[in-house]
């Protein structure tokens, strides 16, 4: 039976100075902090967005400007849909339709909610409610709607013509051609001149209070 060869042995290495070994390890001890240490957080020319839950609502800023047209409130009262925003109040906006069996009515809901939550600071908001289906929404038919959500005097609905209806939503990018595919859209503005704050999907009662008291402290 042949033995086996030996493994073969490396020469050792010459032995550093005390010093030399003291240097080496000082290098290693350093590096291993670096690559265990978390990134560094650099100082960025944006400010960062606020934390959000990862199932809420898109959220952007954009510019939009009302058209010249004029909308029928609840109480029958023909009105400028631009004078209606420039009365000095932060607005709450979204639109809607009274037969609407699906999103409308939570919508709707999330904005009860909201006021009720407000409190006393509820009557420095204007909330409002455009209908995309002003055919069918009267003035009448929107005032039960409004009922049914227990509407504060703050809140206020519109109809008007299919016309004005459509520029309206045109203006603030909602329109989808038609109320079958209506779009999930809150819209927020601090005030006459401010950017408005667009939140796409759901969004919780005390998501918008949060996002609206945000909002109205930073104008």
């Amino acid at each position: 039976m042949i033995a086996p060869s030996p493994p073969s042995v490396r020469p050792l290495p010459r032995s550093p100075s005390m010093g030399g070994v003291l240097g080496r390890l000082a290098a290693l001890a350093a590096a291993t902090v670096l690559a265990l240490a978390p990134p560094a957080t650099f100082a960025s020319a944006e400010a960062p967005a606020p934390a959000r839950e990862a199932s809420g609502p898109k959220r952007s800023f954009r510019e939009y400007a009302p058209p010249s047209v004029r909308l029928v409130r609840a109480d029958g009262k023909v009105v400028s849909l631009a004078d209606e925003m420039d009365d000095g109040r932060p607005i709450v906006l979204n639109f809607i339709f009274t037969t609407c069996t699906s999103i409308c009515p939570l919508m709707s809901s999330i904005f009860e909610q909201f006021e009720q939550r407000l409190g006393p600071d509820a009557d420095k908001v204007h909330l409002m409610s455009i209908s995309i289906d002003p055919e069918h929404d009267t003035p009448a038919r929107l005032v039960e709607y409004a009922r049914r959500f227990h509407a504060g005097p703050e809140w206020q609905h519109y109809t008007g013509t299919l016309d004005a209806s459509v520029a309206a939503q045109r203006a603030f990018d909602v329109y989808r051609g038609g109320k079958m595919s209506h779009s999930l859209v809150t819209l927020l503005r601090a005030g006459p001149g401010k950017p408005w704050l667009r939140l796409e999907g759901w969004v919780t009662p005390d998501q918008l209070v949060r996002d609206y008291r945000e909002l109205v402290a930073a104008r």
